[in-house]
């Protein structure tokens, strides 16, 4: 594709090696249906492959999910020209008047994006994946950030609790997942949302990525409208055929289980790029994240091992108040 004249500037950087560049044109074009803007994506092929950004890119799309479209590719080198989703993400547009068609908006594209889903189109969440993931837990948040070194009892309750969280995980329905579908990853669009990030996506459990949306590391809402959400996703996903339980209440066990799994690892996660990528800003969000894995414990007697860990972990400090 041949480029008019264009200025250059920083867009957005994220948790990995990729970095992401604005080209605004500084003359009139008809390419890409006018745009006056696009995204250069700039992801080093030693530590980044763009080939799953690609391929899921293609998948959204086709679901009729509002996601860049690829216009141009150099894989080899690790460039991607995209087509530009705006400036605005749902974390800086969200609060209480916003929030509702915001949210509806975004369980309506995750309906989308599991409906088309399909056997062997992307890696399975399988349990050498999850399990990997909960390990981030005892190995960075506890040993390096917090500097503790687990006993051989704890240990043992520890790994216990992540056969029974696993069991939970793999037994859910399979759809595909996008990973990290949270208030940084959606922008407010038309169509709504734009969806970025979603090159790391699997297929896995069906509650993960309403996990992601709604108990977001990055901004916080009490459980009763958690609740909410998660009924009108519910409500919609049996209408759309989905393979959700039947039963609500099953349905938020499994939610709240997932979510377990899923707070584990972001707290491991957090801490490596603290500690690894010197990244410092994620270890404000922990704090959030630890006490939504406190509360979903705290409610399960097979998770009462992990509740007594978060407590001598943090000398009581994890008994947070209701949200």
């Amino acid at each position: 594709m041949r480029l008019p004249a264009f200025s250059l500037a920083p867009a957005s950087a994220d948790a990995s090696f990729r970095r992401y560049f604005r080209a605004t044109v500084t003359e009139p074009w008809r390419k890409a249906g006018g745009a006056q803007s696009l995204i250069v994506m700039d992801a080093p092929p030693a530590r980044e492959d763009c080939r799953p950004f690609v391929h899921v890119a293609r998948l959204l799309v086709d679901a009729g999910v509002h996601a860049p479209k690829v216009l141009a590719a150099d894989i080899d080198r690790g460039y991607l020209l995209l087509t530009d989703l705006g400036t605005t993400t749902y974390a800086a547009a969200l609060d209480a008047q916003s929030a509702p068609k915001l949210y509806s908006d975004a369980i309506d594209a995750l309906i989308l994006w599991q409906r088309a889903s399909r056997e062997r189109t992307l890696p399975a969440y399988d349990d050498a994946l999850l399990r990997r993931e909960l390990h981030l837990f005892p190995d960075w948040y506890v040993a390096r950030h917090l500097g503790v070194a687990l006993d051989a009892k704890q240990r043992t309750a520890l790994e216990r609790v992540f056969e029974s969280v696993l069991a939970n995980n793999l037994s859910q329905p399979r759809v595909f997942v996008h990973r990290d579908y949270h208030s940084r990853n959606l922008m407010v669009t038309t169509p709504n949302p734009g969806v970025l990030d979603f090159q790391d996506a699997v297929h896995g459990p069906i509650t993960y990525d309403l996990v992601s949306l709604l108990r977001d590391a990055y901004i916080e809402w009490d459980e009763e409208q958690q609740l909410d959400w998660a009924v009108r996703y519910w409500e919609r996903a049996r209408t759309a055929q989905l393979p959700v339980d039947a039963d609500f209440g099953a349905f938020w066990r499994d939610f709240e289980w997932m979510g377990v799994q899923r707070q584990l690892k972001v707290l491991g996660i957090f801490a490596r790029l603290h500690i690894r990528d010197g990244k410092a800003a994620y270890v404000t969000d922990m704090p959030r994240v630890l006490g939504y894995l406190r509360r979903a414990s705290a409610r399960y007697r097979e998770l009462d091992p992990l509740t007594a860990l978060l407590d001598d972990l943090h000398g009581g400090a994890a008994r947070a108040a209701p949200a």
